[in-house]
């Protein structure tokens, strides 16, 4: 979470956040994303994440049905599955081999 933490707070930044903006958006987002406000598309994308994440055999049509009434297509609803799922087995690898923080992503 770390590594993509980092990567998050770069874009953030780039996309015309301060620093501080951009730290504190990522602390808000990784300690407890469902405490700090989020568009309701962002809250959709990150249950249905959290969930297929957290809780994979529970997932079910009314996940996707949730996505499509925060507005997103099939496309998106793909992609949103495909991440969350990438994102998931990518960390599992890095964790299950102690692969460490590089040191330009530690602050």
């Amino acid at each position: 979470m770390a590594h993509h933490g980092a990567g998050l707070r770069l874009q953030l930044e780039l996309a015309g956040y301060s620093r501080e903006e951009a730290v504190a958006k990522v602390h808000g987002l990784t300690a407890d994303y469902t405490a700090i406000v989020l568009e309701p598309s962002d809250r959709a994308a990150l249950d249905f994440a959290a969930k297929l994440t957290r809780e994979p055999l529970r997932m079910s049509g009314e996940d996707v049905d949730r996505l499509r009434a925060a507005g997103f297509d099939d496309r998106a609803i793909h992609d949103i599955c495909v991440i969350a799922a990438y994102y998931a087995f990518v960390n599992r690898i890095a964790d299950g081999l102690g692969v460490e923080l590089e040191p330009r992503f530690a602050s």
